[in-house]
């Protein structure tokens, strides 16, 4: 295998890390449908669920528990702060190079969910 097939393979295995890693955060922090929780909102609901723990019993009180528990995850999720810019950066350096190898159109990166200012940055156009 010559240097230059080498340094082509390696140079595809850190453009995939690369996209990947951004991938995964955009999916991770997608904004869902419907109307959105705040902080207080879910504190109000953990208060209101402590409350009725101690009048409930049986599968009552498991579907509480489990509640209580998915809340206090949500809220420890929207209290970290992502910052998705040196994912972005480092995604735009190479997605253009990474479609253009992988055969991934404009339409597909969109559908995934790629905001349209990045892809422009990023050099990839509508049509391709």
């Amino acid at each position: 295998m010559s240097d230059e097939h080498k340094a082509a393979l390696a140079r595809g295995r850190t453009e995939g890390a690369t996209v990947r890693a951004y991938l995964e955060v955009l999916e991770t922090h997608r904004p869902k449908r419907g109307r959105k929780r705040t902080p207080e909102s879910i504190r109000a609901k953990l208060e209101a669920i402590s409350i009725e723990l101690d009048e409930t019993t049986g599968t009552s009180k498991l579907d509480l528990l489990q509640t209580r528990r998915d809340l206090e995850r949500e809220l420890l999720e929207r209290e970290e702060v992502v910052d998705i810019s040196a994912l972005e950066e480092g995604f735009v350096e190479v997605a253009k190079t990474y479609a253009e190898r992988k055969g991934i159109e404009y339409a597909t990166w969109r559908e995934f969910g790629v905001p349209a200012p990045v892809l422009t940055a990023a050099g990839i156009k509508r049509g391709s």
